[in-house]
C-alpha cells in the first residue's frame, strides 16, 4: 500500500543516521544531568558572608557624623578672623541637671550641675570678676566658647534679680552736666576706667556691650595702628556699633601714650601699607615722592600728595617721623 511506502520512506534511517541520533539522544542527557553531576564538588559548601566592608561603612558613618557635629558649633563660624575654641563640647556632660538660678550669684560648682564645660565656668567667672554682670538672659550668649546648643538649654531656666541688676547698673556711671560742658562722676564698684593703650582682652570684655570677638578687635586694631592717641579711635573698631562705644567711652582713658612711628623717609611700600590708615594708593606716592625729590624735611611735605587729605594727614601725623 502506498501509505506503507510514505512510513518506510521517512521513518528508516541509514546507519549514520542512527549514530548522530543517537549521539544527540546522549549529549543532550550529558548536559541535563551535568548541574547534578558537579554540584557536590562546587556548592558543597556555602561561601561565608563578609561582612568587614559593613563595619568599615559604619566606621566612616560615625566619623562623618562627629566631624559633621564639629563643624556646625558656633565657634567656628568666621573666625578664620580670631581664635577659636575646639575644645567646646556640643554635648552636655551626662550627670547634668537643669534647674532655676541667677547667672550673677551662682557658684563654679552649680554651674557644672548645668552641664557647662570647665573652660566655659572659667570665662564666666572671669567675666564677674573684672566688674561684668548679666541684666537679661540673652547677655550669657556673650561669654566666649559657650555654645548656642548650651545657651538654650539653660535659657529657660535663668531668673535675674531685676532690683539687683538695675542697682548694679547705676553704680557703674553718672553724668551730670556742669557750666557749658558735661563732667564726668564715675561711681564705680565693679567696672573701672582702662587705659586704652595697656587694656587686654579681659578687661575689654569686662566692659557693658563688649564679648570676646569685639574685645580681640579692638587690641588688634590697636596692634596694627600701633597705639591709639585718642578714645575716639576705639569708635573705628570694624563690627563696634555706635551705641556700645557710647556706653563704654566713660570707661576708658589713654594716658601719655607711647606710639609705634614710621620713619617716611626710610620705609618701603609694605611697610607703610601695613598701617590701617595707608593704602597702597597712599603709601606708593609717599614713596614715589621721596625718590624724585629726595628725603622728607618734614611731615608737612606728604600733604603734597594728592590723595593726602587734610583730614587724613591729622591721623596720620601721630604715626609718622622723618627721623
Amino acid at each position: 500500500m502506498r501509505w506503507q511506502e510514505l512510513l518506510k520512506d521517512y521513518l528508516t534511517f541509514s546507519r549514520k543516521e542512527r549514530v548522530a541520533l543517537l549521539a544527540i539522544v546522549f549529549i543532550t542527557v550529558i548536559v541535563a544531568l551535568l548541574p547534578k553531576i558537579l554540584s557536590p564538588f562546587y556548592f558543597s559548601h556555602k561561601p561565608e558572608s563578609d561582612t568587614s566592608w559593613i563595619n568599615k561603612v559604619k566606621s566612616l558613618e560615625i566619623r562623618d557624623s562627629q566631624r559633621s557635629s564639629y563643624l556646625d558649633s558656633p565657634e567656628n563660624e568666621n573666625e578664620n578672623e580670631y581664635q577659636y575654641d575646639l575644645s567646646v563640647s556640643q554635648t552636655p556632660a551626662p550627670e547634668s541637671k537643669l534647674f532655676y538660678f541667677d547667672p550673677n550669684t551662682l557658684p563654679p560648682g552649680e554651674w557644672k550641675r548645668l552641664g557647662l564645660k570647665q573652660k566655659n565656668i572659667q570665662t564666666i567667672q572671669n567675666y564677674l570678676s573684672k566688674g561684668g554682670h548679666f541684666y537679661k538672659p540673652e547677655d550669657l550668649q556673650k561669654i566666649y566658647g559657650l555654645s548656642k546648643k548650651d545657651y538654650e538649654r539653660i535659657a529657660p531656666y535663668i531668673r535675674i534679680n531685676k532690683a539687683e541688676g538695675i542697682k548694679e547698673e547705676k553704680k557703674t556711671t553718672e553724668l551730670s552736666t556742669k557750666n557749658t560742658g558735661y563732667k564726668e562722676q564715675r561711681k564705680i564698684n565693679n567696672l573701672t576706667v582702662i587705659d586704652i593703650n595697656t587694656a587686654d582682652t579681659a578687661s575689654f570684655i569686662a566692659l557693658p556691650g563688649i564679648g570676646s570677638k569685639l574685645a580681640a578687635r579692638i587690641v588688634n586694631f590697636r596692634d596694627k595702628l600701633g597705639g591709639f592717641y585718642s578714645v575716639d579711635q576705639i569708635a573705628e573698631t570694624y563690627g563696634l556699633p555706635d551705641s556700645t562705644f557710647q556706653k563704654i567711652k566713660f570707661y576708658l582713658k589713654s594716658e601719655n601714650p607711647s606710639l609705634r612711628k614710621i620713619n617716611i623717609n626710610t620705609a618701603t611700600i609694605d611697610e607703610l601699607k601695613a598701617h590701617p590708615y595707608i593704602k597702597w594708593s597712599i603709601a606708593n606716592p609717599i614713596v614715589a615722592y621721596r625718590k624724585e625729590h629726595g628725603a622728607y624735611s618734614n611731615l608737612e611735605d606728604i600733604k603734597k600728595i594728592p590723595s593726602v587729605t587734610e583730614d587724613l594727614f591729622n591721623k596720620l601725623v601721630h604715626y609718622l617721623t622723618i627721623e
